[in-house]
């Protein structure tokens, strides 16, 4: 498993004795990691590893209809045990596991989230929590899949089915999904229908109808299953547009504002992008005065088969790093596919950490080919112009 740390920002700091020392903000995956003095990163690069003081603490993971459940962990256990601890009290399936893991969730304003990255297995899940300086942000438990097909391994356990039945209703109320009024009309029948059987989350019986038809009609709605991130900044059609991604189903869909304030939709496939890159805009140092969010600073740049040539597309995102995280999971869950559809096929998905290559200027650089597609660059006939956006819509 490849992660990304960086040492972007350091500070001067008086000792006790009025001397001064170093203290180096550590950051991992674009988020603050900590904050250590020089002795301690010398320690590090020594043990391998900081030296985290472990005891009993209770850990609040939120499930994706708001409730939270409150489990008992050490402080130094890592994120694939603590998966482990919460999927044993909510009675979920253990072989199904690999279809669910744990991110860092900032609750905004106006009942919005935002997901903000995903906790690699050996991240540790309450430190990260603690360092984090993103306001309102929590530990929640979602679906990580990105093609909405899956959705069909998860029907013989309750709980799962429970599980991705909840984000469906939140995806469609936070608007990352985008059922038509029809659709809606039938999604909310049914959840009506569903709530009168009064369910019990922890019931090891098979779901019960409605809900497996609510799930059923979910695979026909726009952007089912994709995560969608917080609206940022690309270069395409022109640098500075202002765009809203969301990723899922073998596609990267960019609402992009032009200019003249109206919208065009543009899909780029996940089989015609060649490699891409996660880069950290300058290194910043800061000296006694307010320390600049390093997040703002990051880019993914991906490379794409337009018209027979390859030409690179850049978004300047601080969720990069989550775009790369769902961006690898479409290429294997593709590969697999893949595999599965030709037995005889030999299909070697790149293991992560392995990678040799990387940018100059402390970036991250991640190489997948694919077989030969047909297809281009899209942009979308429903949606492509419409009117005037405002910021409350995003």
């Amino acid at each position: 498993m490849k992660m990304h740390f960086c040492i972007p920002v350091s500070q001067q700091r008086l000792d006790a004795l009025g001397g001064h020392y170093v203290l180096y903000s550590v950051y991992l995956d674009g988020f603050l990691f900590c904050r250590v003095r020089y002795s301690q990163l010398h320690r590090w690069n020594d043990q391998d590893t900081f030296s985290v003081t472990t005891k009993r603490a209770s850990l609040d993971v939120y499930l994706p209809d708001g409730r939270n459940i409150q489990v008992e962990i050490l402080t130094s256990d890592t994120a694939e045990r603590v998966l482990e601890v919460v999927s044993h009290k909510i009675g979920l399936c253990r072989e199904l596991l690999g279809y669910f893991g744990l991110f860092l969730i900032q609750f905004c304003q106006e009942s919005k989230l935002s997901v903000m990255k995903k906790l690699v297995d050996f991240e540790l899940p309450y430190v990260s929590l603690r360092s984090s300086e993103v306001e309102n942000c929590k530990v929640g438990l979602r679906k990580w899949y990105m093609d909405p097909s899956l959705d069909s391994m998860l029907m013989d356990c309750r709980t799962a089915v429970d599980l991705i039945y909840m984000q469906a209703i939140q995806d469609i109320e936070k608007e990352w999904a985008k059922p038509t009024e029809m659709q809606k009309q039938k999604l909310e029948a049914l959840q009506k229908e569903d709530n009168q059987t009064k369910r019990s989350f922890a019931s090891s019986c098979s779901p019960p109808l409605p809900l497996e038809q609510y799930l059923e009609l979910s695979q026909d709605v726009r952007h089912y299953g994709y995560v969608q991130l917080d609206p940022c900044v690309c270069d395409y059609p022109e640098p500075g547009c202002s765009v809203v991604l969301s990723v899922g189903n073998h596609e990267i869909n960019c609402c992009v504002t032009l200019p003249d304030n109206q919208t065009q939709d543009v899909i780029f496939h996940i089989n015609r992008v060649k490699c891409w890159q996660v880069t950290f805009l300058g290194t910043l140092l800061d000296v006694d005065g307010p320390q600049k969010t390093l997040n703002e600073n990051l880019e993914l740049r991906f490379q794409y088969s337009e018209n027979s040539r390859w030409q690179w597309f850049v978004v300047y995102t601080k969720q990069a790093f989550l775009l790369s995280s769902c961006l690898k999971k479409m290429i294997s869950e593709k590969m697999v596919k893949l595999a599965a559809e030709n037995p005889e096929m030999q299909i070697e998905v790149p293991e992560q950490g392995k990678s040799k290559k990387y940018h100059i200027q402390q970036s991250q650089k991640d190489y997948f080919s694919f077989l030969p597609s047909k297809s281009k660059i899209k942009v979308a006939e429903v949606d492509c112009v419409l009117g005037a956006i405002k910021e409350d819509d995003l």
